[in-house]
């Protein structure tokens, strides 16, 4: 018998690792979906006048050949000890932190905690951030994370102006802030016609600003106490806004201490790599009474229907999705998982570890600074905690030079100064190595006391909660980590079927290398010699993306969807500008659009002009028509989502973009539904001009449990001048993230995923994405009605199941979600586009049997429902009302209505390996009546259950 090879590849990654359903399997799906291949299935699908001619034309690497690769680019970047500071600092990340929260991915693969109930891991771990915040920076409330730290302050301004009672038009700067937080600051400013006033803190005059940010230590090094200039703001009915540093605040004076209202910064330093500029946690703290303007999500303690402690995101009715054009702030995606990694490095030091670190940079700082002034350098400032900056005159360059010839990288200062920040890395050696740079060879003195007046040492206690005080040994953290993420539902347990959000594979070789030194311990502002790796990913990424898109240049520098939607929004008016139509200031958006868009128009200045849905829920051409001739000579742009969030393939969106194009505008073409149209419709070729992706929905950059993410633009090539600058890298536009290239270590899990994916791989993932959300339809049709569907009766890769009419029985959309959790699965987008809806993205990532799993659950919540319907049981009395089920609930007396086995091992569930949530259902409304946004004692717990 002749002998065959076999065909298959164990090294294929795309159709092997990352594509879930087998070929036999699909074979399977789309007999049930009614079409003869998958093709069949696309061109019923997409309409064929928006299809790509031309495939997407790389190979594919294997896993193996893929990290070989990065090695390769890895080593073309130098690592330097970076002495730049500048808001960027070395920290050592224990390893036990590295490998239970940033590498474990009942961590990183995690979604929002939108659904309390499976996040309460997650929500106990921002929880302690916040009281971290909230501790070290001396206010009531704490938010848990915003983008970086020149986002987030530009926030705070935009805060005070809302809070401030002053009638004044201008915000003071401090010209001692970061240089990337004062550009970010006049970027968010400038559309707002708010008046920036950059100058130094002698110069405030309090009386014309309705606020001022004070940097504190200063980006040179100064240590000063602002409380008689925040004395005076008050006087004015201003808002005094303090960045600082939370390393720094285990030794010197609390913002709360001056009297400062908000206070913002990173928490980098606090076990985060530097990873050549995020992703990182920025923090943002208040006072009590201004907790209902802060931005971002706040974690709050609450009860659940059992009386037990249990925690939520509070304050929701604040956050953009909400609020739409009327939001005071775009901010969709946080940094929880960073934030988690520092809530953990205060809790494996405590505040003695903190407090000891903390001196020893300082400590060593001094000793740096008292060997150069023993050799004759003026070194400034007088008062400082980590940074000094000396006098070098003419020898600048030199001095440089010679710094880094011995593996140390200075900060320019002028023409005839350089900076030096210490960090907790700094060693003897290092000592030696900076001082032997200026020609001292002498040993750094020992310090006689520390470099700051005794009234600006930290008088206040901090960390004081039990968790920050827990035993430290390695045994106690792993278990404390283990026990938490064990609470949790991610996707290392089960599918998450978000609408929208697309939770697909986060694959473990993608991750690998942002871990590596040679890309985490990269400084943002290193010499590009130094990143010379991180170049070659980011451009490659950059063709590639575009490419994928059909646009012409992109900007890596968005941090997030919503800062995405903003950058490409600013880009747009930069254009307008530019072309003497600067008075262009309307912007049409349907009302099925994400929230941020509404939001992010309000941002830039923009007058948010609402279209109408049709009945089908597309866009309503002839009201879009309508209102972009009402606009007229002033129409800006149109944002729209492709497909839409309906979940459908407009056959109207060339025509959508005619009719803005006709009138001058813009097309903005929200790009979070890219995961069905990679390798078959280019949103540049369709009629948009600009896009942001979504890096971590369609290109696998894991959620985090609320971020990182990232969302660079796409734009034509007569948009591509007027991208975002950067102070560190020039443009004519100022930047809209800390960093150039925002997060950019996490650029490095997208090349990663394209590279093994290949072109014919990211095709047929579209492909696939597409065919489980229409076999998810086909399969519950008859028991649930799929809201809206394309000409021929198909959905894209989502689908809208509308559980409205249950509602008559008294079931609700609450119900049909946490019954699912007894299934083991989280629940799919609630209440969005449609009220009394869930929309359901399976993504091309998950298996045959894990959808046909989650279609059982559906299919068994139907029956229940159906027996509430035929009045066998109350809706109040039925499992649906009851869920989430508990090990509680199991064990303690049962006098429901329905057996312990249907109420706990629901159809759909495993029984050996069955996910039970920590807590049962959430009161929401208590967590908002009795907020409590920090850890509470013990008791506190006890009071609030009776």
């Amino acid at each position: 018998m002749a002998f065959t090879p076999t065909t298959y590849d164990p090294y294929d990654f795309a159709n092997r690792r990352h594509i879930g359903p087998s070929p036999a399997e699909m074979d399977e799906m789309l007999k049930a979906v009614g079409v003869p291949s998958l093709g069949a299935l696309i061109e019923e699908t997409i309409p064929a006048s928006i299809r790509q001619e031309k495939p997407l034309g790389w190979e594919p690497l294997a896993e193996h050949e893929l990290l070989e690769r990065m090695r390769h680019v890895a080593a073309k970047n130098k690592v330097m000890t970076s002495l730049i500071g500048q808001g960027y600092y070395g920290t050592v990340t224990p390893p036990a932190i590295q490998r239970n929260i940033l590498e474990n991915p009942a961590w990183y693969t995690a979604y929002t905690p939108y659904q309390p109930e499976i996040a309460q891991g997650r929500l106990e771990a921002l929880l302690n951030y916040q009281t971290m915040v909230c501790d070290l920076t001396g206010l009531d409330v704490a938010n848990a994370s915003l983008l970086d730290e020149a986002t987030a302050a530009a926030e705070a301004m935009v805060m005070a102006q809302r809070l401030a009672k002053s009638k004044a038009g201008a915000f003071f700067v401090d010209e001692n802030c970061h240089p990337q937080t004062i550009a970010v600051i006049q970027t968010r400013a400038l559309p707002l016609g708010i008046e920036v006033i950059v100058a130094a803190p002698e110069a405030l005059e309090p009386g014309a600003v309705f606020g001022a940010i004070f940097q504190y230590p200063g980006t040179h090094g100064h240590v000063r106490d602002f409380t008689d200039a925040i004395a005076a703001l008050h006087a004015a009915k201003a808002v005094a806004v303090v960045a600082t540093d939370l390393l720094a605040l285990c030794l010197l004076k609390e913002p709360g201490a001056m009297g400062a209202d908000i206070a913002v910064g990173s928490s980098q330093r606090f076990g985060v790599p530097m990873g050549y500029g995020g992703p990182h946690a920025a923090f943002m703290a208040c006072k009590d009474d201004m907790k209902r303007q802060m931005p971002g999500r706040i974690v709050g303690v609450s009860i659940d229907a059992r009386g037990n402690k249990a925690y939520r995101l509070s304050l929701q009715t604040r956050e953009q999705h909400i609020r739409r054009e009327k939001a005071t702030s775009n901010v969709c995606t946080a940094q929880a998982l960073l934030a988690v990694m520092a809530s953990f490095y205060a809790v494996f030091h405590g505040p003695r570890g903190l407090r000891a670190i903390a001196e020893r940079v300082h400590f060593n700082t001094v000793r740096v600074a008292g060997a150069l002034k023993a050799a004759g350098a003026n070194v400034q400032p007088e008062a400082f905690f980590d940074t000094i900056t000396v006098e070098v005159g003419v020898g600048q360059q030199g001095i440089m030079a010679a710094a880094r010839h011995r593996g140390i990288n200075l900060r320019k200062v002028g023409r005839d100064r350089v900076g030096i920040s210490l960090d907790e890395t700094t060693s003897d050696d290092v000592i030696r190595r900076l001082l032997d740079a200026f020609g001292i060879t002498d040993a750094a003195p020992a310090p006689h006391g520390p470099g700051v007046p005794g009234a600006l040492l930290r008088q206040s206690d901090y960390l004081t909660h039990p968790v920050f005080q827990m035993n430290r040994a390695e045994s106690e953290m792993m278990r404390y980590m283990r026990r938490l993420s064990d609470r949790d539902l991610a996707l290392d347990r089960a599918m998450i079927p978000l609408g929208s959000c697309t939770m697909k594979l986060n694959a473990a070789a993608e991750m690998m290398p942002i871990t590596w030194p040679e890309f985490g311990a990269l400084h943002p502002f290193c010499p590009p010699d130094q990143a010379a790796g991180y170049a070659e990913a980011i451009d490659d990424l950059s063709a590639k993306l575009c490419e994928i898109t059909g646009y012409d240049a992109f900007s890596m520098q968005p941090n997030s969807g919503a800062q995405g939607e903003y950058a490409g929004l600013l880009t747009i008016q930069a254009w307008h500008r530019a072309r003497g139509e600067g008075h262009r200031d309307v912007c049409l958006i349907p009302v099925s659009a994400h929230g941020t868009n509404p939001a992010s128009a309000q941002m830039c200045g923009m007058k948010v002009v609402v279209v109408k849905s049709s009945p089908n829920g597309d866009v309503d051409v002839e009201d879009f028509r309508a209102k972009a001739e009402a606009a007229g000579a002033n129409l800006a742009a149109c944002m729209i989502t492709y497909p839409s969030t309906h979940g459908v393939f407009e056959e109207t969106v060339r025509e959508i973009c005619a009719i803005t194009h006709q009138h001058g505008g813009q097309v903005y073409i929200d790009g979070a539904n890219m995961n069905a149209m990679v390798g078959l419709v280019k949103p540049g070729e369709i009629g948009g001009d600009v896009s942001h992706l979504n890096l971590h929905k369609t290109f696998a950059i894991p959620h985090g449990g609320g971020g990182p993410g990232m969302g660079p633009i796409g734009v034509r090539a007569h948009l591509a001048p007027y991208l975002p600058g950067h102070p560190e890298t020039g443009g004519d536009e100022g930047p809209v993230s800390a960093a150039p290239y925002g997060s950019a270590s996490i650029l490095l899990i997208s090349w990663a995923y394209c590279l093994m994916m290949g072109g014919a791989g990211l095709t047929q993932a579209t492909r696939v994405a597409i065919l489980n959300a229409n076999y998810i339809a086909a399969r519950l049709r008859g028991a649930y009605q799929v809201l809206f569907m394309g000409n021929r009766g198909r959905v894209a890769h989502e689908c809208i199941l509308d559980t409205r009419p249950f509602a008559e029985a008294g079931v609700t959309v609450d119900d049909i979600a946490k019954r699912l959790i007894d299934n083991g699965f989280h629940a799919p987008t609630m209440s969005w586009p449609v009220a009394g809806t869930l929309m359901v993205e399976p993504t091309e990532s998950e298996t045959k049997a894990e959808i046909d799993r989650f279609i059982t659950a559906l299919l068994a919540i139907r029956a229940e429902i159906a027996a509430v319907e035929a009045g066998e049981i109350a809706a109040e009395d039925s499992p649906l009302r009851h869920a989430p089920h508990t090990v509680e609930d199991l064990v303690a007396d049962w006098s429901r209505k329905y057996s312990r086995e249907q109420g706990c091992f629901p159809p759909g569930a495993f029984r050996v390996d069955k996910y039970w949530p920590p807590v049962g259902r959430i009161d929401n409304v208590y967590g908002d009546r009795n907020l409590i946004c920090t850890c509470p004692p013990v008791e506190d717990y006890a009071q609030a259950a009776e």
